[in-house]
């Protein structure tokens, strides 16, 4: 049976909504938290209209392949993802299912903590103008979304409200202690090597991806989403070039649409045709088809 898109989940969790983001939704459970992943999609800094159909299912999902996957590298903050172990929380289970996870409470350390492989992206733009990413000088005569000769870590302090902004290592030991700081790039460089070499054996390059730690016991551990479309870069190998914008495998054809028309970006923008959330909703069941090997459903 095919569920609608969700575009929230107030209605369907008998619990205490604790925040709402672009795409997720926090709510208390006391002694955990209950993330419930969305069908909302958003671009430019804009939540749009309609929901895409699947999207948070495989959002779900393949954040809970990738803590399985990585377990044995860093503790997660994951503790079940199933919405029957909920009971009455839950008044819609089915509307629910797949799109829940249940998670330790952590103190969140308020950084993004982004790995380039490649350079592109914002990376690029900051190249161009300085020859730097976040400060780290790097070798004359880059081409875009060229592999660099090793990862970067390249972090950002986050903002909840507007971008996060780009700082150089040397400002993330100043912000958070330079032992904190120095064990998160090292995680964090560890992580994309494990899902780049993953990803390679699947035709699909990891570009780049960001990470979000936080603090439980007195350890580290991962927090949040982990190696998902939205929180990734990926590229199919066979459509990889230079010098050009790689069409990548997530919701590039929102992107593609909003830019190709006459939306000012400074207005809610108009609902999205429905070919394009079609195609956005085949894009991310594709890349979890091609990352786990299954299919959603």
């Amino acid at each position: 049976m095919t569920y609608p898109a969700v575009s929230t989940a107030v209605d369907l969790i008998d619990a205490p909504l604790l925040y709402k983001g672009k795409v997720r939704e926090l709510y208390d459970l006391g002694e955990h938290m209950l993330i419930v992943v969305t069908d909302r999609i958003s671009a430019f800094d804009y939540v749009l209209e309609p929901a895409v159909p699947e999207k948070g299912n495989v959002l779900n999902r393949l954040s809970a392949f990738w803590f399985g996957q990585t377990k044995e590298l860093l503790e997660n903050h994951v503790v079940h993802i199933d919405v029957d172990r909920l009971g009455s929380i839950a008044k819609e289970p089915e509307l629910l299912r797949n799109r829940i996870m249940v998670v330790r409470k952590a103190q969140r350390i308020d950084m993004e903590c982004v790995v380039r492989g490649y350079i592109t992206g914002g990376g690029w733009r900051q190249y161009q103008a300085t020859g730097e990413v976040n400060g780290i000088k790097l070798p004359e005569g880059l081409r875009k979304n060229g592999q660099l000769h090793e990862p970067i870590f390249t972090p950002a302090a986050k903002n909840d409200v507007g971008h996060d902004e780009d700082i150089p290592f040397a400002k993330m030991q100043e912000l958070i202690g330079e032992e904190l700081a120095n064990e998160l790039k090292e995680k964090s460089l560890k992580l994309y090597g494990f899902a780049r070499d993953y990803c390679a054996e699947r035709g699909i390059l990891l570009a780049d991806c960001k990470f979000e730690f936080g603090i439980l016991d007195g350890k580290v551990i991962l927090i949040d989403e982990i190696f998902t479309p939205d929180a990734s870069r990926f590229w199919a190998k066979d459509k990889y070039t230079l010098d050009v914008e790689i069409d990548s495998m997530d919701k590039e054809p929102v992107r593609a649409y909003l830019a190709s028309s006459s939306w000012d970006k400074n207005s809610t923008p108009d609902p999205l045709p429905e070919e394009v959330v079609a195609e956005t909703s085949r894009r991310y069941l594709d890349i979890y088809h091609r990352i786990t090997g299954h299919s959603l459903n």
